[in-house]
Parts: C-alpha cells; structure tokens; sequence
C-alpha cells in the first residue's frame, strides 16, 4: 500500500478545465491504479520468478527493494520534477518509463536483468505518481467535482493492492509470472496516448533540482539494503558486507550535508523540527519495514510449504486489504473525537500482536490456524495507522510544504520496507542456515537415491527437511518484525504529543489533503 501524495503542493486556485473531464480522471486514476497494483501483483509471482531464474530467497528479495528503493529515493525529486518542468510533461515521460521497464522485465531472462527492470520501474513510478494526485487539481474545479475526483483516486489507491492480488495470482497461474508486467504495457501505452489530449499542462514553478540529495540518499540506502542482505549469505566479516556498510555511512553523511547547504533540498531538514512529525515518519518506516517483510514471506510460506496456487495466494490475502479498509474508515471517522495518538499506539499494538502470531508458525500450521488470524490482526492495526499518520504529518504544515510532508511520509514507507526486508531477510538467512545444519544428519540418514548428489550440487534440502528449513527461517524473521512494530509501538506511547488544540488543524489538513491509502 502507498501513500499518495497530497494536492496541495503548489497547486493553483482554479484548475484550468478540460473537455472530458471524465476522460482525464480515467487517465490518472489508471496511473496510480498501475503503481499501487505494481505493490502486490509482483508478490504473487515471486516463488514462480525464483524457480524460473534460479534466484535463492535472500536474492529473491531484491526484486521488492529494486524496486522500492528507487521509487522512495526519487519520489520527493519526481514531485519536484513536475513543479519546475510541468506535471503533464512528467507525468508523460514517468508513464513512458514505467511502461518500458515492465517489458524488459517480463522479458527477463537472468536475475540482473529482472532487478534492472524493477528499478527503472521505480524510477519511473518516481516520477509519475506524485505528479498523478496534482494534476487533479489542474483539471477539476475546486469544490465538489474535484472532491469527487478525489475519492475515486482514494477508491483506485485502496482497492489497487487487492485487485493486484487477484491480478498476480490469475496471470501467474494462467498465464506466466511475466504477465504481470507484460500486463502495464497496453495500460501504459493507453495512458501515454490519451494524456496529452486529456490533460491540462500545470503552471511552471522556478527551482533547483536536488540531484545530488537523491542520489547520495538512494545510494546510500541502497548499500545499506545491499549490506545486510549480503551479511545473510556471506556473514558478518565479509569484506563486501563491510565495504558495503562503510559506503553506506559515507552516502548517507554526505547527504545530511548536501541536504544542509541546498538551496531547494530534496528533503528541508525543517521538516524534522516538529516533534510528532518526527514521530510520524519514524512510525512509518518501522511499520513498513515489518509489512513488506509479513507479504514477502507469506507468500513463500502458503506457496512452498502449504502448496497454495497462485491465484489461491491472491484470494487468501484479501482479508487483509479488507481488514485495512475497514479500519481506515474507522480510523477517519473517529479521528477528530479521540485524536490520533490513541489510534497510533492501538494500531502499533495490534500489528505487533499480529507478527508475534505469525512468530509461531510451523510446517504443520494450516492457513486458518496459522496465517489468517495472525493476517487480519495485522491488517486491521496498520489500518488504524494509515490515515492517522498521514493527517499527523501535514498537520500544521504550511501549504506550500504540505507536499513535501506527505512525499516524505510516502518515501519513509518505501524506504523503509526496503531497508526492514533486508533486515528480516538476513535474519531469515541466518536463521535458514543454522537449521539446515542441524537437519543434514538426519536428511543423509534417510536420503533416497540421487538426493544427496542433488544437495550437494545444489545446497537445497528437499521436502520435508526443505519446508522445515524454509519455516524456521520465516518464524525467526517474525520476531525480528515483532521488534520493528516495537519501535513503532514505543515511539507512538513516548513522541506522539497532539494536543486537544491540534484537532481543528488535523481537520484542516484533511480537507486539504485528499485520499489516503
């Protein structure tokens, strides 16, 4: 799930109208449709896109965070983008991006290749999707025709990841795991050809683009990502893994300075000032560190060891979406009466409860003992979260930065399911390895003809000393995710200070704000 970015980032009064309003609302309700769905159609596949390139479970993470990375580490230079070059124009050339990423990589024929695809996907999401939500506000008049078109992008960015689901699983199945981004294709094209007939060009805004802030913060979390996953295959004291921490430290000082002396900075380090917006992001990034990990190896889990179909997978995870709809509803209705601490430290809570769940997990768990409970539980706490933290981050912003609050709050999400899954995934790894160990006596005990050559050739334990190592690793990793829902946990009982003043301006910033997902 995303969080979309808000229409107030220097957004004229009026928008200048089109002939086919409902043409154009089409055209951008389709892009984020694209992106959001890109979040979970790709999850689906990925045990078909391990066995089909050969890509081991801790590799096989790179094809989120390739993705992910890019899309977080240029989000906030895609918005800006738009502000300088014009939000059509960009729009146009992230489409044309994204579309051209998603043939090359269902093309894929080795892992690189896939991995370079998946980023320059992200890079093309980058750049259209904070552009997307804005060009509502050149094409709908303000007042109700353009709140209408806002809940239907609110509509598109929450059912985007259960029709993804849905998506993945049936092109997967039915088709080939390359489908599902051979599917973005006449989509995308679609779109490239009916913008520039539907949509208004925005105003140019004069400014500096901050390349070097986003490349030295996309660099350096992308050696932090690389290290960690590195430390699960080699360990600790490889020198790559080493190397690849000590990059990371130099990006990532070099960054904090750049973003100090820039003229227009990527991120305006003002934006930390605020207590509880601090505590926001910081929320953010621990609660999507977990989430992307809870997907990433439950579907390893209801495919490789409970032998789930894809489509069957899809299915099995819509309770989740439904759990976060309905307490995003729940959440916004109430939020003005109670305020929105007691909904961030309930939501922590129950995500937390639900990974603990997850934790205990085993070979023998079925998906209505062992994967469902645990799933709504966790669904319905990040629901709680959703639309509070997004309220809590503009809020008392000034309007023309309530678009750099938001990116922020969005990028956090990325960047954070990026750097959680390549925690979780070394923990898994670690994890992984120290149970083959103990299972290989007993696995050359009872191997029948060829399985031990075929181990030794290939590393893999078959089934069922397999699935046992699979699930070891997978119930290791849960309780490294319980301790991320932790932070978010603790952060939100001892940062979040919203006093009962603070409420009429939550409730400003969600007039201005737009949808949430």
């Amino acid at each position: 799930m995303t969080t979309p970015q808000l229409s107030t980032l220097r957004i004229p009064s009026a928008a200048r109208r089109g002939g086919r309003p409902g043409v154009a609302l089409t055209v951008i309700a389709a892009c984020q449709l694209m992106v959001v769905l890109d979040a979970t159609i790709v999850n689906i596949a990925l045990p078909h896109i391990q066995t089909d390139l050969a890509i081991s479970t801790t590799d096989l993470s790179w094809v989120i965070s390739a993705y992910t990375l890019a899309f977080g580490g240029l989000l906030l230079l895609g918005g800006r983008a738009g502000d300088i070059l014009g939000r059509r124009r960009v729009f146009l050339t992230g489409i044309l991006l994204f579309t051209l990423a998603s043939l090359l990589g269902g093309f894929a024929e080795e892992s690189w290749q896939l991995l370079a695809a998946r980023a320059l996907q992200g890079v093309g999401g980058a750049i259209a999707s904070p552009t997307s939500l804005a060009l509502i506000t050149t094409t709908f008049a303000e007042g109700p025709e353009r709140n209408r078109a806002f809940g239907v992008f609110a509509a598109v960015s929450a059912g985007g990841g259960a029709i993804g689901l849905l998506a993945g699983g049936m092109l997967t199945e039915w088709l080939d795991w390359r489908w599902v981004f051979f599917v973005n294709v006449p989509i995308g094209l679609l779109i490239a050809f009916l913008t520039p007939l539907y949509i208004n060009e925005s105003e140019r805004h004069p400014g500096r683009f901050d390349i070097a802030g986003a490349l030295t913060s996309t660099g350096g979390m992308t050696a932090l990502v690389y290290g960690f996953i590195r430390a699960s295959q080699d360990g600790w004291r490889d020198g790559v893994t080493i190397g690849s921490f000590g990059v990371a430290v130099l990006l990532l000082a070099a960054f904090a300075l750049v973003e100090s002396r820039a003229a227009d900075p990527i991120i305006p380090l003002r934006m930390f000032a605020a207590r509880n917006r601090t505590g926001t992001y910081v929320i953010m990034l621990s609660l999507a560190a977990a989430m992307f990990g809870m997907f990433f190896f439950i579907v390893q889990f209801v495919q490789n060891v409970l032998g789930f179909s894809p489509i069957r997978s899809g299915i099995g995870f819509l309770p989740i979406t439904a759990a976060i709809i309905i307490a995003a509803g729940l959440s916004q209705r109430l939020l003005p009466r109670f305020g929105p601490k007691p909904f961030m430290v309930t939501g922590s809570a129950l995500t937390g409860a639900g990974l603990a769940w997850l934790s205990f997990i085993e070979t023998d768990s079925s998906y209505l003992s062992g994967v469902l409970g645990p799933m709504l539980l966790f669904g319905f706490g990040m629901g709680l979260n959703f639309v509070t933290l997004t309220l809590t981050a503009v809020s008392g912003v000034a309007p023309q930065e309530a678009g750099a609050a938001s990116g922020l709050l969005n990028a956090s999400q990325q960047v954070g399911g990026s750097l959680g899954l390549s925690i979780l995934v070394t923990v898994f790894g670690t994890a992984g390895r120290n149970e083959a160990a103990r299972q290989v006596p007993d696995f050359q005990a009872h191997a029948g003809p060829g399985q031990l050559e075929a181990f030794l050739q290939t590393g893999r334990l078959p089934d069922p000393w397999g699935d046992l190592v699979l699930t070891r690793g997978i119930s290791t990793a849960f309780v490294a995710a319980v301790v991320m829902a932790g932070i978010a946990l603790l952060t939100a009982l001892l940062v979040i200070r919203v006093r009962a003043s603070d409420l009429e301006a939550l409730n400003g910033a969600s007039a201005k704000a737009g949808p949430a997902a």
